[in-house]
C-alpha cells in the first residue's frame, strides 16, 4: 500500500493535503487537555517551591524556640595562660584566677638499642606484659615469640588501647629508645608498674616498679595535676581542660600565670540578634515566594492569562497557610511584658505583609528585658510564644498528612488522570487518521483503476472511429 506522501497520485486529487487538514482538526481535541496538563504541572512545581520556602522558615524559626538563646553570655580572659568557653548559661560576673601548675603526662624511656627490629627478650613461648596505673586500672598485653623487638613492642602497645602511647626515639646515629607516654594527663593516669612475665630478659629491660626499687625503664617526665585557684579557692585537676569549676564555663589552661588574672563573664545578645534577623528574613522570603506564586497580571482580551499569572493564584491551600502564619504573628505572644512584636522591634508592613526589623530597638530589648523577648518568642515552649506557635503550625503543614501534602497528592492524581485522558484521545485520533488514510488509499486505487479503464476505452473508441472512416 502506498504511503501518505503518494496519496492522490492515482486519482489526481489532493488527498494528502486533505488528510493533513483532517489530522489538524482532529488534534484540536488535545489542546484543552494539554493546557490542563501544563497548568497541573506548573501547580505541582509551585507546591514544591512553597514547601521549600516553608521548610526554610521552619529552620530559622527553630532557633528562636531555644529559651537559653536570649540570655547568652560570653567569657573573656585577661591572660594568655588560659581561655574560657561559655555554654551561654553562665551567670555574668568576674573571677580571679591564678594557675600555678599545668597537668602533664608521665613519660618512661627504655635503655638504648642499636637495632629496633632485633629481639630483646629470650626464647619464651608465653610472655605477658601487665600495665597497672596509679588509679588502679590494669591492662594485659600478650606478646608472641616475634614480639620482643622495640618496634614490635611499640606496635603491640599502641594496638592494645591501654592508655599508653609508644614511640621510638633516635637518640644518636646508632641508638634508639622506646618511649611510653600516658595518653591522658594527671597523676592518676601514670603507670605505677610495668611487668613482663614469662621472659626475665625482657622484664629486666622493660620492667618498671619504683616502689620496689627495680626498674629497667626510666621516668623522664613525672605526671602531675593542674593546680590553680579561682577566687582564692584551690582547684586540683588531672586535665588542663576544667569544666564547671565556674558553672557553665570550661577553662582551657595553656600556661602558668604570673599573679592573679581576671575571667569576665558578660551578657552576649549577638546570637539572639542574629537568630531574630534570620527569622525575619526567612519569613519575608516566604512571603515573597507566596506573592510570586499568586501574582496576577492583566492581559489583553483573548491573550493567554495562564502564562502570566502565578501557578497558585486563588489557591485555597496557600491562602490557608498564609492566614495561619499571620494569625500567629498577631496573637501568639507568650510574654507578660511584651504583647506585640513591635515592642521587640519587629513590625508588619501593611502594604505587603512583610516584617520590618528595628535593630536598635531589638538590641535595647535584649539588653534590658531579655526575658520578655524570650517569652514573646518561645513562651512556655508548648502552647504560648510566637516561635512555638509557628513550629506547631508548620509541623502540621509539612506532615505527611498535612494540607500541603494533601494538595500535592490531589494535583498529582489529577495530572495522572489527564495523562491517561490525553493518551486515550491521542490513540483515538491515531485510529481515526489511520482509517481516513486507508479509505483515501482505497479511493486512490479505485480512481486510478477507473482512470486506466477510461483511458483504455477512449483509445478503443478512437481506434474504432479511425477504422470506420
Amino acid at each position: 500500500m502506498a504511503g501518505i506522501s503518494t496519496l492522490g497520485i492515482g486519482s489526481g486529487l489532493k488527498l494528502g493535503d486533505i488528510l493533513d487538514s483532517l489530522t489538524t482538526a482532529e488534534k484540536q481535541v488535545l489542546v484543552p487537555i494539554s493546557k490542563q496538563q501544563s497548568a497541573a504541572t506548573a501547580k505541582l512545581s509551585a507546591y514544591g517551591t512553597l514547601k521549600t520556602a516553608v521548610q526554610s522558615f521552619q529552620t530559622a524559626n527553630k532557633s528562636l524556640q531555644d529559651a537559653g538563646l536570649y540570655t547568652q553570655t560570653k567569657a573573656t580572659s585577661s591572660s594568655s595562660a588560659f581561655n574560657a568557653d561559655s555554654t551561654g548559661n553562665a551567670l555574668p560576673g568576674k573571677y580571679t584566677i591564678s594557675v600555678t601548675q599545668l597537668a602533664q603526662s608521665q613519660t618512661l624511656t627504655s635503655a638504648t638499642r642499636s637495632d629496633i627490629n632485633q629481639a630483646v627478650g629470650s626464647a619464651a613461648d608465653n610472655r605477658r606484659m601487665t600495665l597497672i596505673s596509679e588509679d588502679g586500672s590494669e591492662h594485659t598485653i600478650e606478646l608472641g615469640q616475634e614480639q620482643t623487638s622495640l618496634s614490635a613492642i611499640r606496635d603491640a602497645i599502641n594496638k592494645s588501647n591501654a592508655g599508653i602511647s609508644a614511640s621510638l626515639i633516635k637518640v644518636s646515629d646508632k641508638d634508639y629508645r622506646l618511649s611510653l607516654t600516658s595518653t591522658q594527663t594527671g597523676t592518676g593516669h601514670a603507670l605505677k608498674s610495668l611487668a613482663i612475665t614469662g621472659d626475665d630478659t625482657l622484664q629486666a629491660f622493660l620492667g618498671y616498679d619504683p616502689a620496689n626499687g627495680a626498674s629497667g625503664m626510666t621516668q623522664n617526665v613525672e605526671a602531675q595535676n593542674a593546680s590553680l585557684t579561682i577566687n582564692n579557692i584551690p582547684i586540683d585537676s588531672s586535665s588542663n581542660t576544667i569544666k564547671d569549676a565556674v558553672e557553665g564555663i570550661t577553662l582551657n589552661l595553656s600556661d602558668q600565670t604570673s599573679g592573679a588574672q581576671t575571667l569576665t563573664i558578660a551578657s552576649d545578645n549577638s546570637k539572639a540578634k542574629t537568630a531574630v534577623t534570620d527569622w525575619v528574613n526567612a519569613y519575608n522570603a516566604l512571603q515573597d515566594t507566596m506573592d510570586n506564586l499568586t501574582k496576577y497580571t492583566p492581559v489583553d482580551a483573548g491573550a493567554d492569562q495562564d502564562s502570566k499569572n502565578g501557578a497558585l493564584l486563588g489557591d485555597g491551600t496557600l491562602r490557608m497557610i498564609q492566614t495561619q502564619l499571620k494569625n500567629i504573628l498577631a496573637n501568639g505572644s507568650g510574654s507578660s511584658q511584651f504583647k506585640t512584636l513591635t515592642q521587640a522591634g519587629i513590625s508588619t508592613d501593611p502594604t505587603n505583609g512583610k516584617l520590618k526589623l528595628d535593630t536598635d530597638k531589638l538590641t535595647s530589648a535584649l539588653a534590658v528585658t531579655p526575658e520578655a523577648v524570650r517569652d514573646i518568642f518561645s513562651g512556655d515552649g508548648e502552647k504560648t510564644g510566637i516561635a512555638t506557635g509557628m513550629a506547631s503550625s508548620m509541623t502540621l503543614i509539612l506532615s505527611s498528612k498535612g494540607v500541603l501534602q494533601g494538595a500535592t497528592d490531589s494535583i498529582s492524581k489529577k495530572l495522572n488522570a489527564l495523562t491517561e485522558q490525553y493518551n486515550n484521545a491521542s490513540k483515538k485520533i491515531d485510529d481515526t487518521i489511520a482509517r481516513y488514510k486507508a479509505q483515501f488509499t482505497h479511493l486512490d486505487t479505485i480512481m486510478s483503476s477507473l482512470n486506466s479503464t477510461s483511458d483504455y476505452l477512449t483509445q478503443q473508441f478512437e481506434s474504432m472511429s479511425g477504422t470506420k472512416k
